[in-house]
């Protein structure tokens, strides 16, 4: 738990570390932590932590002593200002990163469940563009770098996508394609249809007197 004006964690004041433990292993974006902060009335910060899947939580307490003066958050806030733009490119930098992360992690899971739809070469593109994004998120210190060897990335996969859509269309095609077998159904219903009308026999009736009746 920091405190502080700076965006990256690392610029601001350490207030009190905690860990959620017990948390089975699954896959990224599965896992969902629902955090809390709250101060009471007598300014103590409460802090927790909760996996909503296993219901696990843990918690911290942190009391006004373990804050900042008034003269340090001045100080930070100060420096915050100062440091304004250099902090705006180290948080396009993190994001960038964080983004490729993501495209790299996305891309690899579809190349080992579609890849055997591609031909060699663009198995091989791909790869190369896999390689050469996960180099350059790790090295590069400029956002737009990243975002260069990202959208070389995309483009390279875009080779799995149609394959994957041209399938899907394909088998489409063949669901509806004996449609005119339904056709053909709706023929006979009609060819039926005259038959019955040929089988039909006109009832014969005598129109009786009142007297009779």
């Amino acid at each position: 738990v920091y405190q502080g004006e700076r965006p990256l964690a690392a610029d601001n004041k350490l207030l009190g570390v905690f860990e959620l433990v017990g948390i089975p292993p699954a896959p990224r974006g599965v896992p969902q932590i629902e955090v809390t902060f709250d101060i009471d009335a007598n300014g103590i910060l409460h802090v927790s932590a909760k996996d909503l899947g296993t219901g696990k939580e843990q918690s911290i307490k942190i009391t006004a002593t373990s804050g900042l003066t008034e003269e340090e958050i001045q100080r930070m806030i100060k420096e915050a200002e100062e440091h304004a733009e250099e902090d705006r490119r180290k948080r396009e930098l993190a994001e960038a990163r964080n983004e490729a992360d993501n495209l790299v992690y996305t891309v690899e899971k579809s190349l080992r469940e579609y890849g055997d739809k591609l031909t060699e070469d663009e198995r091989k593109a791909i790869e190369e563009a896999l390689e050469e994004c996960k180099r350059v998120k790790d090295t590069a210190q400029q956002a737009s770098e990243i975002k260069e060897a990202m959208q070389k990335l995309t483009q390279a996969s875009y080779k799995l996508a149609e394959h994957l859509y041209s399938g899907a269309q394909q088998a489409g095609a063949g669901a509806t394609g004996p449609g005119t077998g339904s056709g053909a159904t709706t023929s006979s219903s009609d060819g039926s249809g005259s038959s019955q009308e040929e089988d039909v026999v006109d009832a014969e009736f005598e129109d009786m007197d009142k007297d009779q009746k």
